[in-house]
């Protein structure tokens, strides 16, 4: 299965540097060092990353092939996409790539329906399911243990035990996926069409802690 791990952004220094947001909540082992990614547009692939670096909270690569600012400059905008086991499951507990959620039927403590998981929108404060009601129309669940109490992937089942108000008929919302892109599009992060993309709801500190902090403005 292939994964969006990473959007390459602004060109670094005059050395072949880009920045990168990070879309994966495992850097380091998406984004190190030997790792050869594909990417989107395919021509410009596949990139293997050669170093990393955390600069002012940004994750900073450089690719084989890439020395200078025009050739980091010629990425800009890339998708970096990895090709992930659809079996296997992130390291942490009580984490789950977006694939492993879309589909998941979506009942309450009482057993009650609320609807099927069709999207996984990333904000920067929360990730939510968007979730398709019975009769057409969307809510929007934050993933927060508050309320999502627990994920079954053998059952694909989600449980959760939400406050009053947020899935009653005030709180349906018909266009909750423009609504959801539309602050996406605000925070500088939007999902990618037709390619799945890892959680990133924790991925600017996961990519601080993966990877060197450096003070150098250009290497």
């Amino acid at each position: 299965m292939q994964l969006v791990v990473g959007r390459i952004g602004r060109a670094h220094g005059v050395k072949g540097e880009v920045s990168v947001e990070v879309r994966t909540d495992e850097p380091e082992l998406r984004l190190g060092p030997g790792a050869v990614l594909l990417t989107d547009p395919p021509a410009r692939g596949p990139l293997t990353i050669e170093t990393g670096r955390v600069h002012s909270g940004r994750l900073l690569l450089r690719f084989a092939g890439v020395r200078d600012r025009n050739g980091a400059e010629a990425l800009r905008e890339t998708l970096l996409i990895a090709d992930v086991d659809p079996e296997a499951s992130p390291e942490g507990d009580d984490e789950y790539y977006d694939h492993q959620l879309i589909d998941l039927d979506v009942v309450t403590v009482d057993g009650t329906e609320v609807g099927r998981i069709t999207e996984i929108s990333h904000l920067p404060s929360q990730d939510l399911f968007i979730v398709e009601r019975p009769d057409g129309t969307e809510v929007m669940i934050p993933f927060v243990t508050e309320i999502v109490t627990s994920i079954d992937l053998e059952e694909q089942r989600a449980v959760i035990d939400p406050p009053p108000g947020l899935i009653d008929d005030r709180a349906e919302i018909a266009s909750a996926r423009e609504a959801a892109a539309e602050a996406e599009a605000e925070a500088g992060q939007g999902a990618e069409a037709g390619k799945s993309a890892e959680s990133p709801a924790s991925s600017a500190s996961a990519a601080s802690a993966a990877f060197p902090e450096s003070t150098e403005d250009d290497a």
